[in-house]
């Protein structure tokens, strides 16, 4: 029995109410001063509920590896992301509220900018150019046909678009054309399987005829494809946990994986504030509240060590109006971590404080990385936070005799 079928045998009803808060990218490493940007934030409302928690590190996937956004959340929501492999594209999809079918290979799509020279990438965001012009560009690539090939592009946020191709025969197992790093030119997708050789054929064709509507474009001049992909059908988090569950994010990937995993998701505006007047809007209709900070890791991959030390801040500041609402069991962790230092995802573990009456509090006394190392939760995964937080909930009864 695995850990989805065992919350599928053991959920009970209550009228409890969980709040799982998490600050996208939140883990980070010592800067100037020798402080994370979450020790050198100051939070004197998370510091102040540490107190009355308990505290530990957790690890999205295993030791040493870095998450993307999709496993790292997976995880959080109790799917193994060894077992079930999300790509980009599908949760970039379902987050525009576009619908996938059996037929269906979705990517996620960065407009980025090259050399006209060479075609090298010198920008992977094409300096982050606003929705707006993404959504005028991705007007533009509509005009792609592809015989017996439907096709959907839709502007998703930012420089991020997403792509859906449907065809009989298409698989996934592809490579993606984002070599990650600027200097050198898009790749081309490779088939992993056999059975994967037309897709490829077909995403390549797409590729070659948006370049060429795109090449007098400044600075979106190109564009790149990731995590193209397949729905694979996850477990209901409904009927995995039965909880009513909702989430509250801002942008659209993270809706997504929401949808991905049926959950309902309630409109938010851009600010945190925002959210926090969602989820009180909200409070009455559901058990499970996933609310989502995403400006963190976007901080962090731009390498900005004081503008996530800001974010962390407006986030603490939230923190009151959270708990106005009495939640019987409050999380607050990341996905993954982000450190500034390194302007990317990283392997290191997440500091997490679980609030609740029925807890046993340890003596950590402010919500950071060093501190939590001394928590009385230990190093735990990710794997491990829903388990808990349904226990916490009473949620869940005894198992076996």
């Amino acid at each position: 029995m695995n850990q989805i079928d065992l919350m599928r045998e053991l959920h009970i009803s209550s009228d409890k109410k969980i709040v799982l808060l998490v600050m996208d990218g939140l883990g980070g490493l010592p800067g100037s001063d020798g402080k994370t940007e979450l020790e050198a934030a100051k939070t004197p409302n998370m510091d102040s509920l540490a107190s009355d928690s308990i505290l530990g590190l957790s690890t999205p996937i295993a030791p040493g590896v870095t998450p993307g956004s999709g496993p790292g959340h997976l995880a959080l929501f109790g799917y193994d992301p060894l077992e079930y492999q999300i790509g980009r594209g599908v949760l970039e999809a379902l987050g525009v509220g576009l619908g996938l079918d059996p037929k269906s290979l979705a990517a996620r799509g960065n407009f980025c900018s090259l050399d006209p020279a060479t075609h090298v990438i010198t920008d992977r965001r094409a300096g982050r150019i606003s929705t707006e012009e993404c959504a005028r560009l991705v007007n533009k690539l509509k005009s792609i046909k592809i015989d017996d090939v439907d096709i959907i592009i839709r502007p998703v946020k930012d420089y991020r678009f997403a792509l859906i191709l449907s065809s009989d025969g298409l698989v996934g197992s592809l490579t993606e054309t984002d070599p990650q790093r600027t200097g050198v030119k898009p790749l081309p997708v490779k088939p992993l399987r056999k059975e994967a050789e037309k897709s490829a054929e077909i995403i390549n064709e797409w590729i070659g005829k948006a370049f060429e509507i795109l090449k007098d474009e400044r600075p979106a001049n190109g564009c790149t494809l990731r995590g193209i992909a397949k729905d694979p059908g996850l477990p209901s988090f409904s009927d995995v946990y039965g909880l009513k569950s909702c989430a509250i994010a801002t942008y659209p990937m993270y809706k997504g994986i929401a949808r991905l995993a049926g959950m309902e998701v309630v409109e938010a505006g851009d600010t945190i504030q925002s959210e926090v007047e969602t989820l009180k809007d909200n409070w009455e209709d559901y058990d499970f509240f996933f609310f989502h900070v995403k400006k963190t890791d976007s901080a962090g991959e731009d390498g900005d060590f004081d503008r996530k030390v800001t974010v962390i801040e407006e986030t603490d500041r939230a923190i009151p109006g959270i708990l106005a609402l009495k939640p019987d069991v409050f999380i607050i962790t990341g996905d993954h971590s982000t450190p500034a230092a390194l302007k990317s995802h990283s392997w290191h573990e997440l500091p997490i404080l679980f609030y609740a009456n029925n807890i046993r509090k340890d003596s950590v006394a402010e919500f950071g990385e060093r501190a939590c190392m001394q928590g009385g939760l230990g190093h735990i995964r990710h794997l491990d936070i829903m388990p808990l937080a349904m226990a916490y909930a009473e949620r869940l009864t005894k198992y076996g005799a």
